[in-house]
């Protein structure tokens, strides 16, 4: 269980508040995607709840345990975060994944280390590139052997800011997939930030809208609505249903205001 409580954060006075009393829980093994407009403080939340933002008068519960308490040590063993942007990795895929073990090594790399890297690359479908270096794959590429990295480091909880950004159609919906399964196998909890609607729909189990600075609305699918999202995108949409999957349809040329 994941308690996020009062997350506040300023860039400064002349910016005003990008996150104001930011607060919601997360049950082991469920996805809840983030969604806002540009903007919307997305990308900084997931920064305060990492420690990279601190946010006054805040807290991150783990298990009861406050993250903002915990050695780095210990939080690296709770959390793991994939950033927007990364920066090229001089390394090959398997080290690369390998490295999402370092909070666990403490004289030398193990067996089981080597091999819960080794299932990852696996379930990532990336064992055509294990002897690759990063620096060398595409930006797809490099962002899946991130993905592995998080997913080996076997954290409580697991955030994503825009996971699949640089994924083609199938490969989002693979990395989707593998999210959701890993975190009902494992019981993590993740959080994703996600531009596409329909990804999340489809993969996430609790939604978080942001707007204003504030949670507009957290929740199930029953806060997945064309009102909520009409409101936090300014856009009409409809929510319909084809061979049993949600499916969003924008409207971008209508006003939700003159949709009839």
């Amino acid at each position: 269980m994941v308690k996020v409580e009062n997350i506040s954060f300023s860039y400064g006075k002349a910016f005003g508040s990008v996150l104001e009393d930011v607060s919601f829980e997360i049950g082991d093994g469920m996805c809840i995607a983030v969604l806002g407009n540009n903007g919307a403080g997305k990308s900084t939340l997931l920064k305060c709840i990492d420690r990279i933002h601190p946010s006054p008068g805040g807290a991150v519960y783990i298990d009861g345990q406050n993250v903002f308490e915990m050695s780095s040590r210990l939080m690296a063993q709770n959390i793991a975060y994939i950033p927007q942007n990364t920066t090229a990795i001089h390394m090959t895929v398997f080290d690369a994944v390998l490295l999402g073990r370092k909070p666990y090594i403490r004289w030398d790399v193990s067996e089981a280390d080597r091999r819960i890297a080794n299932d990852v690359i696996h379930q990532m479908n990336l064992e055509s590139f294990i002897l690759r270096n990063v620096s060398e794959l595409s930006g797809g590429e490099a962002q899946k052997v991130m993905l592995a990295r998080a997913l080996a480091q076997e954290p409580r909880l697991l955030l994503l800011d825009e996971p699949t950004s640089n994924l083609d159609p199938r490969n989002q919906h693979e990395a989707m997939q593998l999210v959701r399964r890993i975190a009902r196998e494992k019981q993590i909890c993740v959080i994703t930030i996600l531009h596409d609607l329909n990804l999340a729909i489809r993969y996430c189990d609790r939604f978080l809208f942001l707007k204003d600075a504030k949670v507009y609305a957290y929740g199930g699918r029953e806060v997945m609505t064309p009102e909520n999202i009409e409101t936090v995108y300014g856009m009409h949409v409809h929510l319909e249903t084809y061979m049993g999957i949600p499916v969003i349809i924008p409207f971008p040329d209508v006003k939700p205001h003159e949709a009839n």
